[in-house]
């Protein structure tokens, strides 16, 4: 499948450019991208796209900016966010996308860091705060959507003759800036070169099965690096077509008519899509169901359906650490979620679970083929590949510290590998924490197991400077409408197993039922939703040097 644009021996390798022009002189009229406006879904094809990027190149072309400009993307995932890159790939020059969510202080941080010279705008999660942040004198551009202030709207800017050549790039240029989403601390601008992003597009193709007659869904951030190789470059690869979203409050809907044959997704939607369904078929009724034959199959058909995904034949999870019962769970009704893991630094291209087995669940995959893993000597993962970064963007003394002498990126996250490859993820580095007993925990584990409580659906277990560790947890929606009673019989009953299991140092003092959602827009999460556990720890500071007698302890 991949041997079109890359040779085996890893080393000839096609821009996306080179693949975008080439399904436009081989495939001008087919439909390539969809995207919903009003209901009503408006179809794009190869011709279509690489005309309008011609225009983009043309406009930035005109703004006579010197070679390899940062020019942004801050907007939500739509026609116009593939449009624009492949634009700005054209004319030389280099993307750098900022997540929908960034409030004020991080879009300014980007912004000035890189140097941007030209900010397109679309779509945002929280426009009327948002678009006041940006700074009065850059240049922006307004993607054709409603109420988007900007210096000048989309139809003016690609009103002009497209580009008439079709310039490519060198394997070796800079290509993007992607910011980490600061889950730690400050972003941090990770450099990717055209061959180190797309070796791992194209790569990905034959680990995916992604080809020309795939549907995909493009509704996770595309400023995230998985959205980024795994779905848009890819797609340039394949000639596979991309459907978006047009809301939140569409996003079903508009999965049902795209009928993905792949379908990639994080924890946290998983978990949504678990409870929607036991909310229409208790546990109790769904397991008697799945137990008689005939049925079975027709009760799985009908939840697929019912999600859209019934003409999917590859599942995918992602981001962060998906609990094994609930994979287990997804298993059981015919939906077999295959977990990979990856990071900004290497391309989000290190290992997949592909194709699914059962005996696997808890692990990440093997590595992907060209990906070397290893275990550091403080058991820390550390992987090699032609898909590594370049660096981070104006720090040489992060970049050194994150490269072994021998070419290997530290991950942070600590693990195993076993005897046939496959990898298990133990916890993070920096979220490990000492106890008052001088003990270290490793949290990541614990909160697994936490969350094979269907009530719980978020869990954050903390305890620096704590006699015993305790665990944080927001109830989903299930377990919010449960009585009272029945919610803390069932978390007491965690705790109790959960405990038995566990070293003493580990065992969990107690679990405190936090009142409200850790969410993007309170900055618990980050935009690719995983929990923010500095600023949780801070903001939540009394709560969890407070003194308490129960061993579930509800905050008001």
């Amino acid at each position: 499948m991949c041997a079109d644009f890359i040779a085996e021996d890893q080393q000839v390798l096609l821009t996306p450019l080179a693949m975008m022009y080439r399904w436009e002189r081989e495939r001008p009229d087919e439909t390539y991208l969809v995207q919903p406006v009003d209901a009503l879904y408006q179809s794009y094809s190869f011709s279509r796209i690489m005309d309008l990027a011609r225009r983009v190149a043309t406009r930035l072309d005109d703004l006579a900016l010197p070679a390899g400009s940062r020019i942004g993307i801050f907007a939500k995932n739509c026609v116009e966010w593939f449009i624009t890159d492949l634009g700005i790939m054209m004319a030389g020059h280099i993307s750098v996308p900022i997540f929908a969510s960034a409030g004020g202080e991080t879009l300014n941080f980007v912004i000035r860091h890189a140097d941007i010279k030209l900010l397109f705008v679309g779509k945002l999660d929280k426009p009327v705060l948002q678009h006041p942040t940006i700074p009065a004198n850059l240049r922006t551009v307004a993607f054709p959507y409603p109420d988007i202030p900007a210096g000048q709207q989309w139809e003016e800017f690609i009103d002009c003759a497209p580009m008439t050549d079709s310039p490519d790039r060198g394997l070796d240029d800079v290509m993007t800036i992607i910011y980490t989403s600061g889950s730690t601390g400050e972003p941090k601008g990770v450099v990717h070169s055209f061959r180190s992003v797309c070796w791992a597009a194209a790569n990905s193709l034959e680990a995916l099965t992604f080809c020309a007659s795939d549907r995909m869904m493009s509704y996770l951030p595309l400023a995230h690096i998985t959205e980024r190789v795994l779905v848009e470059l890819a797609s340039f690869y394949s000639g596979g077509k991309i459907y978006f979203v047009e809301s939140l409050d569409t996003f079903q809907r508009d999965v049902v008519h795209c009928q993905p044959t792949l379908f990639i997704s994080v924890p946290r939607l998983w978990t949504k899509f678990q409870q929607g369904i036991l909310a229409k078929i208790p546990q109790k009724k769904l397991s008697l169901l799945l137990k008689i034959p005939f049925i079975s199959s027709m009760v799985k058909n009908k939840i697929q359906q019912g999600l859209g995904l019934s003409q999917a034949r590859l599942f995918a999870s992602g981001s962060a650490p998906l609990a094994p019962a609930i994979i287990s769970w997804f298993n059981k009704i015919g939906i077999p979620i295959s977990e990979g893991w990856g990071m900004t630094e290497n391309s989000a291209y290190g290992t997949a679970c592909v194709p699914f087995r059962s005996d696997k669940i808890g692990c990440i995959g093997s590595a992907y083929r060209g990906v070397n893993i290893r275990i550091g000597e403080d058991g820390e993962i550390q992987v090699k590949s032609p898909c590594n970064m370049v660096e981070y963007y104006l720090d040489p003394v992060k970049t050194a510290e994150v490269l072994t002498p021998d070419g290997f990126l530290k991950t942070g996250d600590k693990g195993a590998i076993d005897n046939d490859g496959f990898v298990r993820i133990t916890g993070r580095l920096k979220d490990i924490f000492k106890t008052e007993k001088g003990k270290y925990v490793t949290p990541a584990p614990i909160e697994a197991r936490i969350m094979e409580n269907d009530l719980v659906e978020q869990v954050c277990v903390v305890g620096t400077g704590l006699p015993q560790p305790i665990a944080l947890v927001v109830l989903g929606e299930k377990g919010a409408l449960q009585p009272k009673l029945t919610q803390e019989t069932r978390l007491q009953s965690t705790l109790t197993a959960l405990n038995s299991t566990l070293e003493s140092h580990q065992k969990l003092d107690r679990i405190v039922v936090m009142p409200e959602e850790w969410t993007i827009e309170n900055g618990l999460l980050t935009p690719t939703l995983k929990v923010k556990r500095h600023i949780l720890e801070d903001k939540f500071r009394d709560v969890i040097m407070g003194s308490y007698t129960d061993s579930v302890v509800w905050v008001k």
